[in-house]
């Protein structure tokens, strides 16, 4: 058996490898070797034996069989006449007595990955196979119980006939594991030049003396030392393999690991291998260190996420490199380019939105570094649009996005007609997936020329000229981005803007969101969502329609057709939007694998006045359907209005990325 370790293997001669089964075993992590002198490497265990037995013999002339393991130290087990035949190959089952109280999960996993009796325990055997396989998992359970610290355990082997109403062979091992084995010196031999930092890097080695000698805890202890030196400015800090000298007369250990510091070192500078996606200037102002900070190697892997998050890198490589003058280290960073242009193609349907289709071509470094350009264009039964947008990622600093836009729309609704040329222009904080945020903002500009008809306008035209200045927050306290199981969602948005149509007036839009996110056990999340709206100022009709709030739809209140909640006037019913809005929902997300349900309620209005009015709130329910796909839930949601107006649907189905909220 081999068990592959780190570092110096010192162990007893392998025994003979098990024989081929038909299912084999995946890969285990390796079973943790501290340099341990065994004891028939040295002094003998002090172990008192137990008594011989006799090998597998023939039935007997009443016709029962004596089985065991040989060289085990197995007591014979009588088996029933039934079972007269050695050679018969039989399925068997494997059971461990006397580990309970030493047996973690690891340990059990161990053994049933590199066991040979459980590794073939799917296949019909005879007993001189089970006897060698036997022999081999003695052998496999003294090593892991050495790496426990018991190095004079006694392990007995034994086949036994079925038991009651099993046609299955008993194979059983009883352990008696004797004590535990301590350590008497624990020594980090070179730790003493890491200086006034010593202390710190003692606490991040666990171990100490009167500790078993656990090789699993050690072997942690070591890699917790080895990160703890790489994270307080020691980047070429090296920590040898752990050496255990066993005495077995006093039945404990001496630990012994050689640390090379390598010498203190603080941040030099970024060196970069070539220059056409950004520069080293770039990197350093995407980086959380700065030149002089002590080395942290959690800051170097932090830098190598956030290039690859720039999605324009294939592969990225960082390595940390002495400056040469004894107190700097400088960070080599290698990158190889992503393929930078995408194209893209969209057809959908929505009820309210009608059919279109939308393509997009992009280049995702056009203006450097990290400045993209989007050429986006739709045509549809009730919407035309072209657009230009510019991004630049990480502008001046980390999550920093510089946005510009230039659309031009003709967007045909229920609600209102508009012709519109939008300029706008914003600075955000951003979050992602990667770098999930609790605080985010943006501070943005709008030039906004639109000719538009409603209602209101008795059926000719409006021009208005809007300037805008929106403004928002949002404080993220959930635990993920597309699908939150706990923690809460607060956001605020304020629009100040001056219209001039007929005159010049100005009011401001307000909203807030809120959602929150409790886990009822292991399955089921229960979510439940706020949003508030009102326009202070000016009159809901001289406001421009485009700029009103609506209600109903995917994301809004699920069941009604989109913008259908609310004012409608006019032979064909349309809705007018409002000056305020009201919206709830709660829904139970019931997860089973990779799939789940989700029964759903939400409710909402709509109203012409500086408050909604919650008399009139329009309900919706429904059912919804997930699957969790390695990018994030895949919703579908069929709703239904409770309450409905004139001319509402039946049924609403929506599907979207995400949860609803």
């Amino acid at each position: 058996m081999l068990l592959a370790a780190p570092g110096t293997v010192r162990a007893q001669s392998a025994p003979p490898a098990p024989e081929p089964v038909e299912e084999q075993a995946l890969p285990l992590d390796p079973m943790p070797d501290i340099g341990v002198d065994w004891p028939d490497m040295g002094q003998p265990d002090r172990v008192e034996p137990l008594p011989a037995e006799p090998q597998a013999e023939a039935a007997d002339p009443d016709g029962a069989v004596v089985v065991e393991a040989p060289d085990l130290e197995a007591q014979p087990v009588e088996q029933s006449p039934a079972f007269t035949d050695a050679g018969e190959e039989r399925r068997y089952s494997v059971a461990l007595h006397g580990v309970e109280g030493i047996a973690d999960d690891q340990f059990n996993l161990r053994f049933k990955e590199l066991s040979a009796l459980s590794q073939g325990e799917k296949r019909r055997a005879n007993l001189a196979q089970i006897n060698r396989r036997l022999k081999e998992d003695r052998d496999l359970l003294d090593q892991l119980l050495r790496a426990k610290g018991y190095y004079a355990a006694r392990i007995r082997g034994s086949v036994s006939p079925p038991p009651a109403g099993s046609d299955r062979l008993a194979v059983r091992f009883d352990v008696v594991p004797g004590t535990q084995y301590r350590l008497s010196s624990v020594d980090l031999m070179g730790l003493e030049g890491t200086g006034p930092r010593e202390p710190k890097l003692r606490e991040a080695f666990p171990v100490k003396v009167g500790d078993p000698v656990d090789a699993d805890r050690i072997v942690a202890g070591r890699d917790s030392l080895s990160t703890a030196l790489a994270e307080n400015g020691f980047p070429f800090a090296k920590v040898d393999e752990p050496e255990v000298r066993i005495d077995h007369e006093e039945r404990k250990g001496d630990l012994d690991i050689v640390v090379t510091p390598g010498g203190y070192r603080t941040f030099g500078h970024i060196v970069l291998n070539e220059n056409k996606l950004f520069n080293a200037r770039h990197l350093q102002e995407i980086a959380r260190f700065d030149p002089g900070d002590p080395y942290m190697a959690s800051d170097v892997e932090d830098l190598r996420r956030a290039i690859v998050a720039t999605g324009l890198v294939s592969t990225v490589t960082l390595k940390p490199r002495d400056a040469g003058d004894g107190e700097h280290v400088d960070l080599d960073v290698e990158v190889r380019s992503a393929p930078l242009r995408t194209i893209a193609g969209e057809l959908g349907y929505g009820t309210g939105e009608g059919y279109r289709a939308e393509v997009s071509w992009q280049h995702r470094n056009l203006l450097p570094p990290e400045g993209a350009v989007t050429l986006r264009g739709v045509i549809g039964t009730q919407e035309q649009t072209g657009s230009v947008l510019y991004r630049r990622n990480n502008f001046h600093r980390r999550d920093n996005v510089l946005t510009g836009l230039l659309s031009v729309s003709n967007i045909k609704r229920d609600a209102y007609d508009a012709r519109t040329i939008t300029i706008a222009a914003g600075l955000e904080r951003q979050t992602n997936i990667l770098f999930q945020k609790k605080w985010v903002w943006r501070v943005g500009t709008e030039l906004v020329a639109s000719d538009e008809a409603d209602f209101f306008s008795g059926g000719s035209r409006r021009t208005f000229f809007i300037g805008a200045v929106p403004l928002s927050l949002t404080y993220d306290g959930s635990d993920d981005l597309l699908n939150p199981t706990k923690g809460f969602r607060l956001g605020g948005r304020l629009s100040p803007e001056l219209s001039f149509q007929s005159g010049t007036f100005g009011y401001a839009r307000v909203q807030l969101d809120g959602s929150v996110y409790q886990p009822m056990g292991d399955r089921v999340v229960v979510a439940a969502r706020t949003r508030f709206g009102t326009i202070l100022g000016s009159s809901v009709d001289r406001i421009a329609p485009s700029r009103r709030f609506y209600a109903g739809g995917g994301a809004s209140v699920r069941g009604y057709g989109y913008q259908k909640i609310g004012p409608r006037y006019g032979p064909d019913d349309d809705p007018v939007g409002g000056k305020s809005l009201a919206e709830f929902s709660l829904e139970a997300r019931v997860r089973f694998g990779d799939f789940g349900v989700v029964p759903f309620v939400d409710a909402g209005n709509i109203s012409t006045s500086f408050l909604p009015r919650f008399r009139d709130l329009r309900i919706g329910a429904g059912m919804g359907v997930r699957y969790y796909s390695s990018f994030g839930p895949i919703r579908v949601d069929v709703g239904t209005p409770l309450n409905p107006q004139k001319g509402d649907p039946k049924i609403a189905v929506y599907v979207s990325l995400g949860q609803a909220f």
